[in-house]
């Protein structure tokens, strides 16, 4: 029988571990990676190589797939779980909140359990790991769905275990959801076989995949720029 207690006390221990690994920098660097507008060049070089590489109806199917992916997974976090667990946060959470360092007063809202964040990132990054078939775009991709993810839980607002389950049924919504796309994409056009080696072996030119590489790379370089510009700005 699973101890609910035992959980609990080593989620909260490894939130104190990994929330008491704070500096300057990376305050500053957490704070710009955990904000969605940053990753907004990412997500415009992914429309870029989806409609470059798809018909418009196709593109237009996958873009409304990931559209579902993130909304399933955001509702079930934030519209479900959150509202039926009642789990406080770590900054909110009247015995932690003395032992939570937070950065610009942010605390987040009242519960956390699952973290939205992780849900959607991992369902993204899921679904188009499926869809692209490329090794290092995917190790890219998880990469990328970690980092906001672990920014949660080093500014106080998300347990370790909010972001597992959260990654957990991002991962899984957005394996059912590639189902469900797949099984329509061959009604609309039978499934293509690339064997060339400038494509995937889902059509999707490796030059533009190397695009989407490099596009998430400078983003990562300007998070660490723009968390030492927060940091020397707001004082942290």
């Amino acid at each position: 029988m699973i101890d609910i207690q035992r959980l609990m006390e080593t989620d909260w221990q490894w939130l104190l571990a990994i929330n008491g690994c704070h500096d300057l920098f990376w305050d500053g660097f957490m704070w710009v990676v955990t904000d969605t507008k940053t990753w907004i060049p990412a997500a415009v070089a992914l429309l870029y190589v989806i409609f470059k590489n798809n018909k418009w109806p196709q593109a237009v199917m996958i873009l409304m797939a990931v559209a579902l992916c993130i909304t399933l997974a955001d509702q079930f976090a934030s519209g479900f779980c959150k509202p039926y667990f009642h789990r406080f946060r770590p900054a909110q959470e009247p015995l932690l909140q003395p032992f939570v360092h937070v950065v610009k007063g942010y605390r987040g809202g009242a519960y956390g359990f699952i973290s939205s964040h992780a849900a959607n990132t991992f369902t993204v990054a899921t679904f188009v790991s499926l869809l692209m078939r490329r090794q290092w775009l995917i190790v890219n991709l998880f990469c990328w769905a970690l980092i906001p993810s672990y920014s949660r839980m080093y500014l106080g607002v998300h347990y370790p275990g909010d972001i597992l389950c959260g990654a957990l049924a991002g991962t899984v919504i957005a394996f059912l959801v590639y189902v469900l796309y797949v099984r329509l994409q061959r009604l609309y056009d039978e499934s293509t076989t690339y064997i060339s080696d400038q494509y995937t072996d889902t059509g999707y030119e490796i030059n533009d995949i190397n695009l989407l590489h490099t596009v998430l790379l400078v983003t990562y370089f300007y998070a660490v720029v723009a968390g030492m510009v927060v940091t020397r700005s707001a004082g942290l």
